[in-house]
């Protein structure tokens, strides 16, 4: 008889349903690329410089990395759902205060506020550990982040259209509305998945080692924030090869980012549908093989001469497939490297990952020129995705080893 626990629908006495962990996973990469398109227009509101625009993503991104240092230990001992709900409040009052900004000082401080919100990121993969066994969770993540990869598939579609049409402001007040009816579901159907109690921050600290000592960890932890960094320096580099290099509208902009969510959707079903049979090391090679051969093909054309949108962003699906497989494999192998930790494990993993991807982005907009076109932002995506492939091999050695 199973150990783990019976979900119900709206029963805060159990834990959430899976679309509930679709919607409070997709909040947060809704917010990190709905407004994406906007950048240029929001840069000329604020009378600003694009290379301090773009913190509203970068320093969003970094704020998020040290947020989940601390959150994932202080969920492991007072429990998912308080901070869940907490964390999402507060994204709704930082979403209002955007609004209400004037200059871009003021404007980037509620953005970076509303990195709250990316508490539920982490979290969900940990309620995900908390209620499944390791094979089960990969499979469960993988579902989960495929009904997530819809939300930034259409995000800065949604967000260009909203900026044509009623001008940058919108979007937030979209995404107001969309966290408060995310809020309310998480009342009424996270119910709590730590064990009663908890786990003590001395006890943590104490079994700190462990977990920072397992070679395994870390290789899982580097697979994720290497293949995840090729997206983010997509992120960081997108507007400016939309807008300036392609001539792109702020709407097909947001098609265009669209492609790489497309293809994450397909390797998040193929995870769902295979990690229990072929294991999460074996589907994170796979994973990472699509996204070097994707983007070594997007380059090679590049040098070739073929320098088109459907070029650039076309094989900019494949990331998302090779992604999209990736990712659920290495989170639920993190967070089962020590099972008793994983709030600790997802929030250092997370952190890592994004505290990666935020210099990735930012270095990704400073490299880019209209005479250089994107061939620096694709060496830099492919040198990634290779040090990905490398990390879960070494991943895999030390598996035979101890074997």
């Amino acid at each position: 008889m199973s150990s783990y626990p019976t979900i119900r629908f709206l029963d805060r006495t159990t834990p959430p349903h899976i679309i509930t962990l679709v919607l409070i996973t997709g909040m947060s990469a809704l917010n990190m690329s709905i407004f994406l398109p906007s950048l240029a227009a929001m840069t000329t509101y604020f009378n600003t410089e694009y290379a301090i625009m773009q913190i509203a993503l970068s320093g969003y991104l970094a704020a998020t990395a040290i947020l989940q240092i601390f959150i994932g230990p202080i969920s492991d001992r007072y429990g998912r759902r308080i901070l869940v709900l907490g964390s999402l409040t507060l994204f709704v009052l930082a979403t209002l205060g955007t609004l209400i900004a004037e200059t871009v000082e003021v404007f980037l401080f509620f953005r970076i506020m509303q990195a709250a919100v990316a508490t539920s990121m982490a979290l969900s993969r940990a309620i995900v550990r908390d209620i499944v066994p390791q094979e089960e969770a990969a499979s469960m993540i993988g579902y989960v982040t495929m009904g997530m990869a819809l939300v930034p598939m259409f995000g800065p579609m949604v967000g260009g259209a909203l900026d044509q049409l009623l001008g940058w402001q919108a979007t937030f007040v979209f995404l107001a509305i969309a966290g408060t009816g995310t809020l309310t579901l998480c009342y009424f159907d996270l119910g709590e998945t730590v064990a009663k109690g908890g786990i003590g921050f001395r006890e943590q600290v104490r079994t700190y080692p462990e977990l920072l000592r397992s070679p395994r960890f870390w290789g899982y932890v580097m697979c994720s924030a290497f293949s995840s960094g090729a997206f983010f320096a997509l992120l960081g580099g997108t507007s400016f090869v939309g807008s300036t290099l392609f001539g792109l509208t702020p709407f097909w902009s947001g098609v265009a980012l669209g492609a790489p969510a497309i293809g994450y959707a397909l390797g998040n079903f193929f995870s769902g549908r295979f990690s229990v049979r072929m294991g999460i090391n074996r589907m994170a090679l796979i994973g990472t093989s699509v996204t070097v051969i994707g983007m070594a093909a997007s380059l090679v054309l590049t040098l070739a001469g073929v320098n088109h949108p459907l070029n650039f962003f076309g094989f900019c699906t494949l990331l998302g497939v090779g992604n999209g497989i990736v990712l659920p494999n290495v989170m639920a192998g993190s967070i089962s490297v020590r099972p008793h930790l994983a709030g600790t494990a997802s929030g250092l993993g997370g952190a890592i990952m994004i505290g990666g991807g935020a210099a990735l982005s930012q270095f990704a907009g400073t490299i880019l020129t209209e005479e250089t076109g994107t061939v620096p932002l694709q060496v830099l995506m492919l040198t990634v995705a290779v040090l990905a492939m490398i990390a879960i091999l070494l991943v895999m050695l030390r598996e035979r080893r101890l074997a």
